[in-house]
């Protein structure tokens, strides 16, 4: 008995496991510890979107962002207007004057709204040279429109584009069940314009007023994110995109990040940065095999953050994938899911950025050990939970992890460097606690 009792003295108060705690805290890159990030988005609200591919995402509990064209929704405040003197001056103006780099933006601004079946196919040709730096050729496609429209070759009437007419059916009430089912929203401007070839006026209404629409119909937390369309980077539309919201699919500008847009041919696994966000988008003529091996290049680092991108769907909208397709699609990401991080947009720009902002302390009293996780942004915004990895003794088995109300049991893991236990925690939100609840003998 003697012999009993003295064994337990020696393991609880002599064993240096019990009181020479580790206590080394880190903040894992992703969520959970997981080797790396995946985002689902959507562009444009195409009503197909709700129909046939939310359903398989619901089946599937993988979350989406869908970024919507505000002003075709009923209800919504604002819709596409042109901002500016009547637009019948400005066509008897280009009678004798050529369109040139002072007066192309309010130009452009206004070809939506001339009343002219045809005007947008000249719009669009425009903004897209422009937008390749090809300005001379803009001016004259601008100057063709006016032309026409003042010869009388266009028929008067209105037109909606692909991804306007694509949105009917769409409403806010839908919206709001979907945002209350976790998935996210965001703006698409009011019209799906060319933002590039806008003149400020007409920028802002679009930028500021889609975004008030989405805060009084959804709130403030819908707000962080935009997508300006096209997924263009001109710097003009950045100029004045970026300072609206916090995070713009189109372009993050944080130091810790390599961006490779959709359009980009650069491949993420030579980047040094700490994170590397890349775009893909699937369209009709990208085969699954590559679309599966957008995943595996994800799961073969620990940097990636894979930002998918789909338009249309079953026939509906830009370049139409079937909702049978993503199915197949969405299972292989789900297949790897405890590898994989795969949240809303929002959700992994808050995660990195209160990461890189973050601060951690460690004290070990008796056999507790006392975390202090801090981070220096503002917490309105960035409240999102962050992934904590302690190392423990390595008698410690099972964690107890204590947090403002939060109390939870943890099993503890082991890599090379020794036992440790993941574990949520909120920033800013008080000491977190660990204590060991069960040894090892």
């Amino acid at each position: 008995m003697n012999k009993i009792i003295f064994r337990l003295i020696s393991i609880f108060f002599l064993n240096p496991g019990y009181y020479n705690v580790k206590g080394q805290t880190e903040i894992t890159k992703w969520q959970d510890g997981k080797t790396g990030a995946v985002s689902i988005t959507y562009d444009d609200g195409s009503i197909n979107q709700f129909r046939y591919a939310l359903p398989v995402m619901k089946r599937l509990k993988l979350p989406a962002t869908f970024y919507i064209i505000t002003g075709p929704i009923p209800g919504s405040k604002y819709q596409g207007k042109f901002i500016g003197r009547p637009v019948v001056d400005i066509i008897n103006e280009t009678a004798t004057v050529s369109t040139n780099a002072v007066n192309y933006f309010e130009r452009a601004s206004a070809a939506k709204y001339l009343g002219y079946i045809g005007a947008d196919a000249f719009y669009d040709s425009s903004a897209n040279f422009y937008e390749d730096g090809k300005e001379v050729q803009a001016y004259k496609v601008m100057d063709e429109l006016y032309s026409k429209v003042r010869n009388g070759s266009l028929a008067k009437g209105t037109e909606l584009s692909m991804e306007v007419a694509g949105e009917k059916g769409l409403t806010w009430d839908s919206i709001k069940v979907y945002a209350s089912e976790g998935y996210e929203f965001a703006s698409h401007t009011i019209t799906h314009a060319h933002m590039a070839v806008l003149d400020t006026a007409n920028m802002f209404y679009e930028l500021e007023k889609s975004k008030e629409d989405i805060k009084d119909h959804l709130g403030e937390i819908y707000t962080f994110t935009a997508e300006i369309p096209f997924g263009i980077e001109h710097p003009r539309a950045m100029k004045y995109a970026l300072p609206e919201y916090p995070a713009l699919r189109n372009l993050i500008t944080d130091s810790c990040m390599q961006e490779i847009n959709r359009g980009y041919k650069t491949q993420p696994g030579s980047s040094d940065k700490e994170y590397v966000q890349w775009q893909r988008g699937g369209t009709t003529k990208t085969p699954l095999s590559l679309m599966k091996s957008w995943v595996d290049t994800t799961l073969a680092h620990d940097n990636i953050w894979l930002v998918l991108v789909f338009h249309g769907i079953d026939g509906l909208g830009y370049e139409a994938l079937s909702h049978e397709l993503l199915d197949t699609y969405f299972q292989y990401i789900k297949k790897h899911e405890n590898n994989l991080w795969v949240a809303n947009f929002s959700e992994v720009v808050k995660y990195m950025r209160e990461r890189m902002h973050a601060s951690i302390k460690t004290d070990k009293t008796g056999n507790r050990i006392i975390v202090h996780l801090h981070h220096s942004l503002d917490t309105s915004t960035y409240n999102i939970p962050l992934t904590l990895k302690t190392y423990v003794p390595e008698k410690w088995k099972k964690v107890e992890v204590k947090q403002d109300n939060y109390k939870g049991q943890l099993k503890t893991q082991k890599d090379t460097k020794g036992n440790y236990i993941l574990y949520r925690a909120s920033p800013n939100n008080g000491a977190i606690e660990l204590l060991p609840r069960s040894y090892a003998f």
